[in-house]
């Protein structure tokens, strides 16, 4: 008999009823080599739901309840990727993102986040502490599983060894998934590490905003077109922190941005 997916999830924690799941649902075995989500969101309802939903579709799921149980799961485990609700008791979802992006084994871990929250000025400081994506809530479970599998894919290993891209001072190895400025290494999100790699790929190229919401977070993605000025201005504070030359990546007066064609003298 098929089992019957849950019932979307509503506006607010507030309003939440969930379908029970079946009483004799029991989570599938994990096998290694499968995705493993860190779940971290204090409903528990939610969390459940989720679990069944993303162990069907063939990921391994980790679940904490509160942002200090996530963050050392986290760090600890170390999650193919995190989904993260804002707003959880103690240590905050912003928090919580903060102290992965400073961690040397979390940092490059992609980040998702959930919560009720739908103001743009939310959503713009989730993407400045390092989010890579943003979910508002009530959300599709399928529209969450595609932004899953398109972040989980911009982190994988490129096919092609030794494929290196340099220009005016700036590396992008993308097998190592590392930039660095001379020899100082640049953390950067996966977000981050796709724009970065569509601007240096064509110095001098002018791409308006769309495009590079294409190929840095996917294309078809719903996001505010600010959230990539977010990620200009941080890509600019880490390179410029790292010893790059000032304003690499230029603004183009009602386009967009593109990367410097002429190396600095």
């Amino acid at each position: 008999m098929k089992m019957a997916e849950p019932r979307q999830l509503p506006a607010s924690k507030s309003q939440t009823r969930l379908t029970s799941l079946p009483a004799d649902y029991c989570p599938p075995e994990t096998t290694m080599g499968q995705p493993r989500i860190l779940l971290i969101e204090d409903e528990r309802g939610l969390t459940q739901t989720l679990s069944w939903y993303f162990n069907r579709e063939g990921y391994e799921t980790i679940v904490a309840h509160d942002g200090a149980e996530g963050l050392r799961k986290a760090q600890s485990l170390l999650p193919d990727l995190v989904l993260l609700d804002l707003m959880l008791p103690g240590v905050s979802g912003l928090d919580v993102c903060k102290e992965l992006r400073a961690g040397e084994r979390t940092r490059a871990i992609p980040i998702i986040m959930t919560t009720a929250k739908s103001e743009e000025s939310d959503q713009l400081v989730g993407y400045h502490l390092g989010a890579d994506d943003y979910v508002t809530k009530p959300f599709s479970n399928k529209v969450l599983l595609q932004k899953v599998k398109a972040l989980l894919r911009r982190v994988e290993p490129a096919a092609d060894a030794g494929d290196v891209i340099e220009h005016a001072g700036v590396k992008i190895d993308r097998v190592r998934h590392r930039v660095s400025v001379g020899t100082e290494v640049v953390d950067v999100t996966p977000t981050e590490f796709k724009l970065l790699l569509c601007l240096l790929r064509q110095p001098g190229r002018a791409f308006n905003r769309h495009q590079l919401m294409d190929a840095a977070i996917g294309e078809g993605s719903i996001v505010l077109e600010r959230t990539i000025d977010v990620h200009i201005k941080t890509l600019r504070h880490k390179l410029k922190k790292a010893g790059a030359a000032e304003e690499l990546i230029e603004t183009v007066r009602g386009v967009g941005y593109r990367f410097l064609e002429t190396e600095p003298e």
